[in-house]
């Protein structure tokens, strides 16, 4: 029998429903069990008819009843489930092993730093920039204005390429600030640069196809290849940025850093930029162009761009990650309006579009001079740290002893040793005495380069000093 308890806070509809479904799947209600008609079993229990009308239309509704003019409401023909004993754990489907997905993550975190394991006094992160309350009082201005002043329109199912208005603002800086000058239609929006590189690689390739990537070079890149089953083949770095020469002859992309790479930080030289463009065209390959931090240059304007000289054959990447804040996760590919289209009907299909209320608040942010603004701002913050980290590594001798390179362009700057050289010992140590630094093993596919990647952004002047001093007597 149902029984109302008064106490409860749930409707008394709730209640009884409760209980009855409870009785139907324990098997206390068999299948084909007569239910009493709604009247009687109201006076039964002390309940309005109409409360017990709706716990038989609930009943019925989800499928756990029958009805019919003659033979009234019945308990369905089905199997219930045995509730299982209290040592009996419920087993559920087993997720199948991805041994290529979990290398790829446990080596993603190791390039970052394992930052969740020790707490140290100076990070020389490669991976953030700069960021203060004077961004985040702009930033929090545009988010409100976004929130508050948006058409409804806005809020409906968006365009796959991304929201127009911000699209237009990054064509108009493109074309003003990198001297690329395209349609609105060969720009298409993504949520970092890994999810470009996936988007290239469902759109552009075929599974089993080869790619060329630098070595040492963005880790990210390869594991997205490799992931989506792709031949990744490695290509040296020297001190004039990719060996083209070593590209293999049946690759149909190549990912490259040309403008600061990652993470030798060398510019690739012009005769290589020439040898690498007419490869492309000849054999017909793409070639991904990653302009991560090319804006932050020491030494006079940022450089040409591979796709402003042969926009047939390059995917241009640009990110917000390192011009503003990672958390923002916006990053745009330019290319070919052919190529853009596929890439935005597989991201329709996939992803379908962008969180709107980022692309509302980046619009404003752009639109408004804030951005601008925040560039010219850090732009200072960085020649100083840039600075204070070259002088540093001059005047402790480090220079003397290892290479340094990556000085002119970007946010990090490299410090490579001999290959012979124990680089996980000395990590660790300058780990133990408060220090955390990149080795440039993490960055490796093949290559046994060593070394330590060496980020300044969001290190000041002082904690540079410090960090290096430190760093020169363990090594020294």
């Amino acid at each position: 029998m149902l029984k109302v308890n008064r106490d409860d806070e749930r409707p008394i509809w709730q209640q009884l429903l409760d209980q009855a479904i409870h009785n139907i799947t324990t098997g206390n209600w068999p299948p084909g069990e007569l239910l009493l008609p709604s009247r009687e079993l109201a006076l039964l229990i002390g309940v309005s008819r109409s409360t017990i009308q709706i716990v038989y239309e609930e009943l019925f509704s989800r499928g756990y009843t029958v009805t019919s003019r003659r033979g009234g409401t019945r308990v369905s023909e089905w199997t219930y489930a045995t509730r299982p004993s209290e040592d009996a754990a419920p087993q559920g489907p087993i997720p199948p092993e991805l041994p290529l997905l979990n290398a790829a993550v446990g080596h993603l975190h190791s390039w970052f730093g394992d930052k969740e394991n020790r707490k140290v006094e100076i990070d020389f992160s490669p991976h953030e920039p700069y960021l203060d309350e004077h961004f985040q009082k702009n930033w929090r201005q545009s988010f409100l204005h976004a929130s508050t002043e948006t058409d409804l329109d806005s809020w409906a199912y968006g365009d796959a390429y991304g929201f127009l208005p911000l699209r237009e603002q990054i064509q108009r800086y493109l074309s003003l600030e990198r001297g690329v000058h395209v349609d609105i239609d060969q720009i298409i929006l993504t949520s970092g640069a890994q999810h470009s590189i996936d988007l290239i690689a469902q759109a552009l390739l075929h599974e089993g196809e080869t790619v060329s990537v630098e070595d040492p070079g963005f880790p990210a890149a390869w594991m997205a290849m490799k992931y989506r089953r792709m031949q990744v083949v490695s290509v040296p770095v020297d001190e004039y940025g990719l060996c083209v020469d070593r590209i293999h002859p049946g690759s149909k992309l190549v990912f490259v850093t040309p403008s600061h790479q990652c993470a030798v930080g060398v510019i690739m030289s012009e005769p290589r930029r020439q040898q690498l463009l007419h490869m492309a065209a000849r054999q017909r390959f793409w070639i991904v162009e990653d302009d991560y931090d090319s804006e932050f240059r020491y030494r006079g304007d940022p450089l040409p761009t591979l796709f402003s000289q042969q926009p047939q054959n390059t995917l241009y990447m640009m990110s917000f990650s390192k011009m503003v804040a990672p958390g923002i996760r916006i990053s745009a590919i330019i290319g070919p309006k052919e190529a853009i289209r596929q890439l935005a009907q597989v991201h329709e299909l996939t992803y379908r579009h962008l969180p709107i209320m980022e692309q509302l608040t980046l619009t404003h942010f752009i639109e408004h001079g804030h951005f601008m603004r925040h560039m010219r701002r850090v732009r200072n913050v960085y020649r100083r740290r840039h600075e204070a980290m070259t002088k540093a590594i001059i005047t402790t001798g480090l220079s003397e002893h290892f290479t340094l390179s990556g000085v002119e362009t970007g946010l990090h700057m490299l410090l490579e040793a001999d290959r012979s050289f124990d680089e996980e010992a000395v990590t660790n140590l300058a780990l133990e005495k408060g220090i955390r630094v990149y080795p440039l093993s993490t960055y490796c596919l093949e290559s046994d380069r060593k070394g330590w990647v060496l980020g300044f952004a969001k290190v000041d002047e002082a904690a540079i000093e410090e960090g290096i001093q430190r760093l020169a007597e363990m090594l020294l």
